[in-house]
């Protein structure tokens, strides 16, 4: 068939159907919320008709409501009803009709972020735990307080985000959506010229056609469209411009970036300006409420008015005061109705149920103190409206001002988030390298393998790699670093620092989401997240605590009752105006209003939000509430010796031969078997080696290393040429069976005495010559090791080099017991070890043979200058490659158990040394008596106590920087 005839064959509808996504997204709407939806990768799938017995068999299914294949992408989407069938059973039946399933979703967990509102202290976030884990399908679910954040991981073919913000809003909270899914990359548009249905489906089938877009969430009436995609395939100007494309003849379609705003400073604004908008609508009304029934009466002749009956004993003041605190109690206050309604339907109570109980006793006692007035011309009683309106005015006053205090407890990681510059420069370049064109973008629209220009004064946009220039940046915004970073030609630069005086040309190698910055801020912020050990004590008290207050709140106000009723204490006691029944409601009412919850639930969620994001400023990333509380308690620490303790760049400084081979073909020999391994030691025998054989005049290309082998904690081992090459130390030759001769011995140990390490290089089985390298230790390591000592924390170096090298080391640096010759797995026997004896032990190193001690250790901290694999089984993450971070992470931790502990006092002392001064213990000695609204105030006062306490957490200085500043 031509192609005019296949141009003339497609219809209207053909071109309509061109227009539509190949894999149209399952419609998964209201009408069967329990739809789910599952993918699977066929094989064997040869044409259409393959597709199409596939669909017929899966049809026939019971349970399966569609089924989609693409005999193209070999790739079925399939809709179905879990209560019917399973993902299983419909793998099993596509496999009983011939076609293989290679890729069946065994355990896809997808996991979603949602932004919880209403949650006021640690009774309702575990509200919130145990309603998402209610769900079929939720793996598991953390809920943050302090964060108001919940992150929750599920199966995706059995419950989705609409189903978990249902759950939540049943519960009685609200919730939204913050992310979704795995999706590292997303990026918004705007889109202009999309008019209808069509135009949008056009758009989105062809941005889904683009290699490396994952997913795309259209919304028609916004006119926007959101991207998740791959940044090594794609990126957000790449798929701008597949937006205009799609547009044709008389329909152009043109696309902006859009830039959400962020949610949880709008949210932040929102909240505060609604606790304020209610505290001075309260106010309005319990202002004029006080001066009626407080400040008046006392200052005759001018309150001598509000004594004037209106009907019978209902005087102008009481009904002034009714009037005045109706709306107060159920506008105002409707709050605390609706969140005693959801907490008492969910079978819990806190915070809401408390106040409203408190506030409708003094209320409606006071309406029927109110009626009998206008009912009896003889009758004397107080009204409590007063109580009512100023304990609800008192508690927003103190919710509007913790408020505004928990938004600076997050104030370290909004300025991480600052960090990032709006704009970039994007060059482009010819194939020489020289500059054709300067464009100005948002750093959002930034792609892999950009080349960005970096004046003097300006951020750097992304993480790169310097292709050009060379200048000094300054980086302590994130790794806290004080001085400026030398950087020139292939030096790595981190997207938020600032660069200090020279122009830099920079290929962009990490964008979006996978900037060390943005990784530094999902740390910190999943960090914030986790729920610390100590706060188990608040879970405890939490769920037992509003039932014990008011059960002590009934039993006050029925002791004092009584006590009034059978005449056992004076009647002097009662205040003017006052009867026993009302003496013994406000003791009970004051006490109902006087304990706090929330102070609690906010002890340890406050202080270790403040704690990690004070700590990343610092360039301490701790990974958790967690790993907080086991710093504290650490008493030894274990250090790596090789760019731990030492810089980690050894230098040969000499090379001896004990054989009749040249240094040239020694050299090119311990080159060719050195160059594929990663070590630090390696590389700077290979870099050692290349220069001599510059000097000899070599240009010979380095041979490689066949059957290359790595001897872990030992050496290396290949066949270079005909010969079978050994590069280790001692113990690798001694594994080998090769003997080391009596001057070999004494060249190793006489090195050894002066710290350096001797890598011996076996040809054939006989030692031809060594490699002696040195590593110097680190300047500030003595310091660390002297202030851990002075903080009662022993020290302790564990390495796989030679005893005589490790035991100088140590003595150098002040430790006194060393671990040497260790394999990687070894290190972690050695920490298990020590924790058999009951040691909290800390492990600090930096590479990859690090990595299983790191694990093992109660606190893993990986150095800045180390590998993926140390920083990803680290409890901390140190930034820099500065010890001093070690003192500044385990002090760090201190500061903060003892400030949680102190905010545990502070919440605990005040609700145990305030409920029973409410109850009027202290009445009959001292006549001190603690009115509701009064109580109310404290109530408020004890929440903000607790979270300005955390917030002194925001002065943490660094222990030894301080000292070495004074010296």
């Amino acid at each position: 068939m031509d192609s005019n005839n296949l141009d003339g064959g497609v219809d209207a509808k053909g071109m309509d159907d061109l227009k539509e996504p190949l894999l149209k997204p399952l419609d998964i709407n209201n009408k069967d919320k329990r739809i789910r939806t599952v993918k699977f990768k066929i094989g064997d799938i040869e044409c259409a008709s393959c597709a199409t017995t596939i669909e017929s068999v899966l049809g026939k299914l019971d349970g399966v409501k569609n089924a989609t294949v693409s005999p193209i992408q070999g790739q079925a989407a399939v809709n179905y009803i879990p209560e019917l069938i399973t993902a299983k059973k419909i793998k099993e039946a596509i496999e009983d009709a011939g076609f293989p399933v290679d890729e069946f979703p065994e355990q896809d967990v997808a996991v979603t972020q949602l932004r919880i509102k209403g949650m006021a202290c640690t009774s309702c976030s575990e509200s919130v735990e145990s309603a998402l884990r209610m769900i079929a399908g939720v793996k598991n679910a953390v809920v943050g307080l302090a964060l108001e954040e919940a992150k929750v991981h599920f199966d995706p073919s059995l419950t989705d985000t609409s189903c978990i913000i249902q759950a939540i809003e049943d519960a009685g909270f609200g919730a939204d959506l913050i992310s979704s899914g795995n999706d590292v990359n997303k990026v918004h548009l705007k889109l202009e010229g999309v008019n209808s249905p069509e135009d949008m489906s056009i758009v989105q089938s062809s941005l889904e056609s683009v290699e490396g877009v994952n997913n795309v969430e259209v919304d028609f009436a916004e006119k926007k469209v959101t991207i998740a995609y791959d940044s090594n395939l794609t990126g957000p100007r790449s798929l701008i411009h597949c937006v205009e494309k799609a547009g044709r003849d008389l329909k152009l379609y043109q696309a902006s970036l859009y830039v959400p705003p962020r949610r949880r400073e709008a949210e932040q604004k929102h909240e505060i300006q609604m606790y304020r908008n209610q505290f001075f609508l309260s106010c309005l009304f319990s202002v004029p409420i006080f001066f009626f029934s407080m400040v008046l009466p006392m200052l005759p002749p001018y309150g001598n008015w509000l004594e004037y009956k209106v009907h019978n004993t209902l005087t102008v003041g009481m009904l002034l005061r009714w009037i005045l605190c109706t709306p107060v109690q159920f506008i105002v206050g409707r709050r605390f109705y609706v969140g005693s309604y959801h907490a008492l339907r969910r079978r819990s109570a806190n915070m809401d149920v408390l106040v409203a109980l408190g506030t409708n006793v003094a209320y409606f006692y006071s309406v029927y103190i109110a009626m009998k007035a206008l009912a009896l011309d003889k009758f004397e009683g107080q009204d409590f409206f007063e109580t009512s309106s100023m304990l609800i005015s008192f508690i927003l006053l103190g919710k509007f001002l913790e408020v505004i205090a928990k938004g600076k407890t997050s104030d370290a990681l909004a300025k991480l988030t600052d960090l990032a510059p709006d704009t970039a420069y994007l060059l482009s370049l010819d194939d020489d390298g020289n500059v054709i064109s300067e464009m100005e973008i948002s750093t959002q629209l930034i792609q892999r393998n950009d080349i960005l220009k970096i004046v003097p004064g300006a951020k750097v946009p992304a993480d790169g790699i310097v292709v050009s220039g060379q200048s000094y940046v300054n980086e302590s915004m994130i790794t806290g670093e004080a001085r400026p970073i030398a950087k020139r030609l292939g030096d790595k630069v981190i997207g938020g620092t600032i660069n200090e005086n020279g122009c830099l040309q920079v290929k962009a190698t990490h964008v979006g989401a996978e900037t060390a910055l943005s990784q530094i801020v999902q740390l910190v912020e999943a960090a914030q997240l986790a729920r610390a050990p100590v706060q188990k004590l608040a879970d405890q008290i939490s769920k037992f605590f509003v039932p014990t207050v008011v059960i002590a709140a009934f039993l006050t106000w029925l002791g004092w009752f009584i006590l009034g009723e059978f005449g056992l204490y004076p009647k002097h006691w009662i205040p003017k105006g006052m009867d026993k029944f009302e003496l013994a409601l406000q003791f009970g009412i004051s006490v109902l209003v006087v304990a706090c919850p929330c102070a609690l639930g906010l002890a340890t969620p406050t202080a270790v939000m403040v704690a990690t994001g004070k700590g990343a400023s610092q360039g301490v990333l701790i990974k958790g509430g967690n790993s907080l509380e086991k710093a504290h308690k650490v008493k030894t620490v274990v250090f790596d010796k090789t760019g731990t303790l030492t810089v980690g760049k050894p230098e040969v400084v000499s090379a001896v031969l004990f054989s009749n081979y040249s240094m040239e073909e020694f050299c090119a020999v311990a080159t060719a078997a050195e160059a594929n391994s990663e070590h630090p030691i390696a590389k700077s025998i290979v870099e050692h080696a290349k220069r001599l054989l510059m000097k000899f005049g070599s240009t010979e290309h380095v041979m490689e290393a066949k059957d290359f082998e790595v001897h872990t904690g030992a050496g290396v081992r290949g066949r270079v040429g005909d010969k079978m090459v050994l590069v280790g130390n001692k113990r690798l030759m001694r594994d080998c069976n090769v003997q080391v001769r009596p001057e070999v011995e004494e060249y190793v140990s006489e090195n050894e005495k002066l710290a350096r390490t001797c890598v011996l290089v076996a040809i054939d089985g006989k030692v031809a010559g060594s490699f002696a390298v040195t590593d110097p230790v680190k300047p500030e390591a003595v310091r660390v090791i002297s202030y851990l000592h002075s903080m009662s924390i022993s020290s302790i170096m564990v390495t796989g080099d030679n005893w005589a090298t490790a035991a100088a080391i140590a003595k150098e640096v002040g430790i006194d017991k060393v671990f040497a010759e260790t394999d990687p797995l070894g290190k972690a026997d050695r920490i298990k070890e020590l924790q058999l004896k009951g040691l909290t032990v800390a492990m600090v190193g930096d590479g990859i043979n690090d990595s299983p001690a790191l694990v093992a250790a109660d606190v893993g901290m990986a150095i800045g200058a180390g590998t993926d694999v140390a920083i990803e089984a680290a409890d901390i993450v140190l930034m820099k490659s500065n010890l001093e971070d070690v003192v500044t992470a385990i002090h760090l931790s201190r500061k903060t158990m003892s400030r949680i502990r102190l905010n545990y006092v502070w919440a605990l002392g005040y609700n145990i040394l305030g409920m029973p001064i409410a109850a009027g213990v202290l009445f009959p000695f001292t006549g001190i008596r603690l009115p509701p609204w009064l109580a109310g105030a404290c109530m408020a006062a004890s929440s903000l106590s607790v979270v300005c306490s955390s917030l002194l957490l925001q002065s943490y200085k660094k222990p030894l920087h301080i000292s070495a500043k004074s010296a």
